[in-house]
């Protein structure tokens, strides 16, 4: 079953200096509005174990869709597909694919740092009800694409911006998502038949969650912290080696 695709349309006006082209009124969000997207931002999480096995209703599906692919996207070239994988025969292949590349990461850790690797759960491949696979179309814009000229990496770029407002509505709708990189791309070519030129960019793992970390889950097992914004915010131009 396909999920309902819903698009609401914002409210419009004529501005007379732009040739009749259609304008939308803007602004600052009210209060609430404003606390609840930085909300989203700064409870969302990488999730791989506190999914419930509840599907997600068709209607909800369609709004994470809808909202990922309302992502800007250079060029306005829109690269990206969703590939919508529930059957579970799928999913072990897919987890099969990511066993052995974890041995491999796992491998190239050392001691107690490939212990505690070795402790953490990477995945919620066959936890999670439903699976995305977001690709990205290199071929979508045609030959010459406005805004990817001299950065051939906008389209995957862009991909990105659609995997995170996905991420974003998730959040907003108690859905829980974790991104899975820990595989072969040939791999996952080979179970979903993606064509040669089109580009894997994530496996998402999508399904209700009540509880999440109150911090990202690495940080709560001592991987690795939240480094300082004053330490990576810079004014005017990259300073000079050795000066604070």
């Amino acid at each position: 079953m396909r999920p309902e695709l819903r698009k609401t349309e914002p409210e419009r006006f004529h501005d007379p200096k732009e040739s009749g082209h259609a304008l939308v009124r803007a602004g600052a969000f009210s209060r609430a509005e404003r606390q609840a997207v930085y909300r989203a931002i700064e409870t969302r999480r990488d999730v791989r174990d506190q999914f419930l096995p509840d599907p997600l209703p068709d209607d909800l599906v369609g709004r994470l869709l809808q909202a990922a692919h309302n992502a800007p996207s250079v060029g306005f070239m829109q690269p990206w597909n969703f590939l919508l994988v529930r059957a579970e025969a799928t999913r072990r292949a897919v987890h099969a694919a990511f066993l052995k590349a974890n041995g491999e990461a796992a491998a190239m850790f050392e001691g107690e740092r490939q212990a505690q690797y070795r402790a953490l759960k990477l995945e919620g491949i066959l936890k999670a009800p439903l699976s995305i696979c977001v690709t990205c179309d290199p071929t979508r814009g045609g030959a010459v694409v406005l805004g990817r000229t001299h950065n051939p990496r906008m389209d995957v770029y862009s991909t990105v911006c659609a995997v995170q407002n996905l991420w974003l509505a998730a959040r907003a709708e108690g859905v829980g998502v974790g991104w899975v990189s820990i595989f072969h791309d040939s791999d996952i070519r080979a179970i979903l038949g993606i064509p040669v030129h089109v580009e894997i960019v994530a496996w998402l793992c999508v399904g209700f969650v009540d509880r999440l970390y109150s911090e990202p889950e690495l940080a709560v097992k001592g991987w690795r912290q939240r480094l300082p914004l004053e330490d990576l915010v810079f004014e005017e131009r990259w300073p000079e080696e050795g000066v604070s």
